[in-house]
């Protein structure tokens, strides 16, 4: 008996996209689905090795694909570990990991993209139904003796019942539109297995009848043969000679096991001989991954042990800030029952990854060369690159050579290197400024002092950056400060001010602190500055401010001195002016102008609007 079940509304909507709206790459349906049998292959592949209830079974991996041209049905059958009932449910019925809502929220509107980012987001199976109007999915889960089927035709429901499937793993058979019936030929998928998945490290077999004709004439005779051929190499690619490979090897292969239309920025193939013996192959894509900042990210790196797949849900196969590195690690010294706790902890593992670690920041270092490649890769990877400073002390170096900043002075970005290449005779440290608004920072009143002195200042506006540039300390002997901390500011020298202009401002500065009161710390003189005022001290992290106001407390506001240029005409006209009432309100006025400029924000704009109007009105 068959049970009906609902699809979950955000598989509703993906079906119905992949239906009426993703024309574009309609072939890249079956490399999905291909690489999903190759997936359940290797997991059957690695359980007889392992799992003393299936060590006997004869396992013979492999994926066949048969075609009715009739019929207009293509089926894709797999003998890996299989579905049961509930499987069937979790992972065709449901969103459970597949990422579907990030997808959806990632569409563009052009049909293009948007259909080359269906495997990306782990929702190849739903590409069936771009060609099909009718899906039968038969599964039979390895060591169990039920085996079910799914059937839907993509319209908010599907079925599952039991049926009869005599060998362990999945049968997908699609019926065909009639505007794509012409993926049940022979021609057409031996094409789309070629350009896909031929480094499928499983042999793919093509089921079909061939007819052959005997005789001549009224003697003539059609003969009808049943045919198997084998459609791909099968290699693991990561095992071939460098020298044995094409570049449209690497490129093709990259696509088939990344879920990516799009090709390799760069990749890194390694094979190592010695006390340690393994083979690695890294990608650095075009695009960054989806979930690159989400905490449940998934791992874009395989490890295999002695050609069998052991793991692709391991985090620690590669440093955090990596992550967007897919590709193979295969090990010939790990034992093939490693358990997930051995191999956090494993030594061989370790080395594979430190080695691994300082050949891909090697490749991107290659990559700073060009300048315009750089920054591609800068733009998509750059902030996740940072958080290598805050972990990856070995690589700290490395990783600061590969960052790029804004600057006070320039447009492009430039490294630490070039901004120390730029440095006046004079300059003794690498000044920043860290904010939550590249633009805001630009407008700061504080790097009016730098400009003064001709002295560069780093900004930095990334979420991150309040977390890892203050523990940098140095670069290359040279010290990294806050350009905001008093303490730097007193290291650019004294502000020269005569005893005459102090005695003159005394007024006005006892004024302002009566107005002011708790709001600042000090009121002092400047004269290096363009901006009437500037708020000058160290810096309330913004990132822990967010951090903490997300967890529901806030940190204390951090009190500044408030700088009064001497030579701003508004201050100057201010200081021999004793309407107290004016000077009330152009003291708020300057101090919530220069919050305006450090944060973009006030605590109290209603007030803010009323001082400003008394001032224009008494102006008017």
């Amino acid at each position: 008996m068959s049970k009906k079940h609902t699809f979950q509304t955000e598989i509703n909507q993906l079906l119905d996209l992949m239906i009426h709206s993703l024309y574009s790459h309609k072939e890249i349906f079956l490399r999905e689905l291909i690489s999903n049998a190759s997936d359940a292959l290797d997991k059957l592949n690695y359980l007889t090795l392992t799992d003393e209830k299936l060590k006997d079974l004869n396992f013979d991996p492999r994926i066949e694909l048969s075609f009715d041209e009739k019929k207009k049905t293509l089926s894709i059958e797999d003998n890996g570990i299989g579905m049961n009932e509930k499987e069937l449910t979790d992972n065709l019925g449901t969103i459970a990991k597949s990422g579907t809502k990030s997808f959806l929220s990632s569409l563009s509107g052009d049909k293009k993209k948007d259909s080359a980012l269906i495997g990306q987001f782990g929702v190849g199976f739903y590409s069936a139904f771009m060609v099909a109007d009718k899906v039968i999915v038969q599964s039979k889960k390895a060591g169990e003796d039920k085996a079910y089927a799914w059937v839907s035709d993509g319209k908010g429901e599907y079925e599952i019942s039991v049926c009869k499937k005599d060998t362990q793993g999945t049968q997908i058979t699609l019926y065909l539109k009639e505007e794509d019936a012409n993926f049940a030929s022979k021609w057409e998928i031996e094409n789309i297995v070629k350009k896909y998945s031929e480094h499928i490290p499983f042999p793919i077999y093509l089921n079909y009848t061939q007819t052959n004709f005997e005789g001549e004439g009224e003697d003539k005779k059609e003969i009808k043969e049943d045919k198997k051929d084998r459609i791909n190499t099968a290699k693991a690619i990561w095992k071939v000679s460098k020298n044995d490979l094409k570049d449209d090897d690497y490129k093709e292969f990259y696509k088939s096991f990344a879920h990516d239309n799009s090709e390799p920025m760069k990749w890194i193939h390694t094979k190592v001989e010695g006390t340690l013996e393994y083979s690695t192959l890294f990608f650095i894509p075009q695009v960054a991954p989806f979930d690159l900042y989400r905490v449940d990210y998934k791992s874009g790196v395989k490890l295999y042990v002695k050609r069998v797949f052991i793991t692709d849900d391991d985090k620690e196969l590669l440093p955090q800030y990596l992550r967007f590195i897919k590709g193979v690690i295969d090990s010939e010294d790990l034992p093939l029952n490693v358990s997930r706790e051995i191999l956090q902890q494993n030594k061989i593992l370790a080395n594979i990854r430190s080695a691994s670690t300082k050949k891909i920041l090697g490749e991107i270092q290659n990559i700073t060369q060009d300048k315009e490649a750089y920054e591609k890769f800068y733009t998509q990877f750059g902030k996740v690159l940072k958080e290598g400073l805050y972990g990856d002390y070995e690589n700290k170096d490395k990783i600061l050579e590969l960052l790029r900043f804004h600057t006070s002075t320039q447009k492009d970005m430039i490294s630490l290197k070039e901004y120390k290449e730029k440095m006046p005779k004079d300059q003794k440290s690498i000044y920043y400024m860290i904010g939550e608004n590249l633009d805001l920072l630009r407008a700061s009143p504080i790097l009016e002092k730098y400009t003064q002195k001709g002295y560069e200042v780093l900004l930095m506006a990334d979420e991150v950056d309040g977390f890892v540039i203050p523990g940098i300390g140095e670069y290359d002997k040279t010290a990294l400060k806050d350009a905001n901390a008093s303490q730097t500011l007193e290291e650019l020298g004294a502000e020269k001010i005569n005893e005459e202009t102090r005695k003159s401002f005394e007024n006005l500065i006892k004024s302002f602190k009566e107005v002011l009161g708790e709001e600042v710390k000090d009121i002092t003189l400047s004269n290096s500055l363009n901006s009437p005022v500037a708020l000058v001290g160290e810096e309330q992290n913004p990132m822990m401010a967010n951090l903490m106001a997300q967890m529901g407390q806030n940190l204390p506001p951090q009190k500044k001195t408030m700088e009064l240029n001497i030579h701003h005409p508004i201050l100057e006209k201010l200081k021999d002016n004793s309407d107290k009432e004016l000077l009330a309100n152009t003291a708020h006025l300057l101090y919530d102008s220069a919050k305006l400029l450090e944060s973009g924000s006030i605590q109290n704009a209603k007030d803010f609007a009323n001082r400003l109007n008394d001032i224009i009105l008494k102006t008017l």
